[in-house]
């Protein structure tokens, strides 16, 4: 299943991106075997592993790392992988003697994957920090929010999983597809100030040609043009436009009742509080439902705004089958879609060292090495 299939990951146990970053690699057919830690840690905000649900779709086994002998699990284990994912700050892994240079001397075509937030090198990287200080000091924290107020957290979606996660998914990938050309691996550097940046490349170019300003919620994009923006409701919910292009801009204005009125120019930014003011107070005239009734069919660029549970029911979520159940816990289906080979969400996050005997011998680890695994310190329950 999946077009990673086949392809084995080794991951060290970690929080946010790191997991993410293998739950996609998982979601794609890759054969993951998480390394726990041998006591029950809590990591992170104190979550269980039953709904930490980036856990999923691994079989997994515990081992002391701080143990010698853990660590000499831990190389029998890397010779086997196709592909080690670590989330330790800079120089973790070398005090371990897990370090690139060990590893991929054993294993020359391993892929290194190295998740952190300020990166390998600099004069940050070993210092301490979470998404937003990751994204304020990339300029993308700085633009989010509205006219006169502070900056506000897109949750922690951009450093850590889009800027994070998702960045180093796609560059295993990548070296992966050139290891198996070549025979070489070689190590990933993901830095979630990076894939911050990153994800900030178009407004660079906008701000070069004059088109973003340095002033939040002034833009297109960032709550500053009327017509692209929330609005409340008559039932206190709030509803999404982005009718950016004028035909679509025209056909707002239609479903709003709006298309005879004298109005300021779409593009009239002096104007643009008048037109917000006018938008609001017709939006405020309907319930959330009643205008989806209104927008139905529509080419006005028009959304409600749903919760988690409501976007999961949701009639386009359901016709693509968006989200699926594991255990106890209803999540986002994987993504993208393949025709040929499709991803799929296997199995609930595992417990500590759940299902690790098989693992080890799907990853062709005879009788008599699993037997020296285990008194190295490799624990599993099945």
């Amino acid at each position: 299943m999946g077009p990673l299939a086949g392809i084995r990951v080794l991951e060290f146990e970690a929080i946010g991106p790191a997991p993410f970053c293998n739950m996609m690699l998982a979601d794609m057919g890759a054969d993951v075997l998480l390394i726990d830690r041998v006591e029950d840690a809590r990591l992170g905000f104190g979550r269980e592993r039953w709904y930490d649900v980036m856990f999923r779709g691994r079989r997994s086994v515990t081992l002391d790392l701080k143990h010698r002998d853990g660590i000499a699990a831990a190389l029998l284990l890397a010779d086997k992988a196709d592909a080690v994912i670590e989330g330790f700050r800079p120089g973790v892994m070398e005090r371990l003697g897990l370090g690139p240079d060990v590893l991929l001397a054993r294993n020359p075509k391993l892929v290194y994957g190295r998740m952190t937030g300020w990166g390998q090198q600099g004069p940050l990287a070993p210092r301490a920090g979470h998404d937003i200080d990751y994204i304020a000091l990339s300029g993308a924290l700085h633009a989010i929010g509205r006219s006169g107020g502070a900056p506000v957290p897109p949750l922690n979606l951009v450093g850590d999983f889009g800027g994070g996660g998702m960045l180093l998914a796609f560059g295993v990938a990548c070296a992966l597809f050139e290891a198996q050309r070549t025979g070489a691996g070689q190590v990933v550097d993901a830095a979630m100030i990076d894939g911050a940046s990153l994800l900030t490349t178009m407004f660079w170019g906008m701000q070069a040609a004059a088109q973003w300003s340095d002033s939040r919620g002034a833009n297109v994009l960032d709550s500053g043009a009327p017509w692209y923006d929330t609005y409340e409701t008559k039932d206190a919910k709030f509803v999404a436009i982005g009718a950016i292009e004028p035909k679509f801009y025209a056909e707002l204005l239609e479903r709003l009742g709006l298309g005879n009125e004298a109005l300021p120019d779409q593009n009239d930014r002096a104007q643009w509080p008048l037109l917000r003011e006018r938008f609001a107070d017709v939006f405020r005239s309907r319930t959330r439902d009643e205008w989806c009734r209104a927008f139905d069919g529509s080419d006005a660029c028009f959304a409600p705004v749903l919760t988690f549970r409501e976007a999961a029911v949701h009639p386009h979520a359901i016709a693509r089958g968006a989200h699926v159940a594991l255990g106890d816990v209803q999540q986002p289906a994987p993504a993208p879609r393949f025709s040929r080979t499709p991803g799929a969400a296997r199995c609930a996050p595992p417990e500590r060292g759940a299902h690790g005997r098989e693992a080890l011998e799907d990853w062709t680890f005879s009788d008599a090495e699993i037997k020296q695994l285990t008194a190295l310190g490799v624990g599993f329950s099945s």
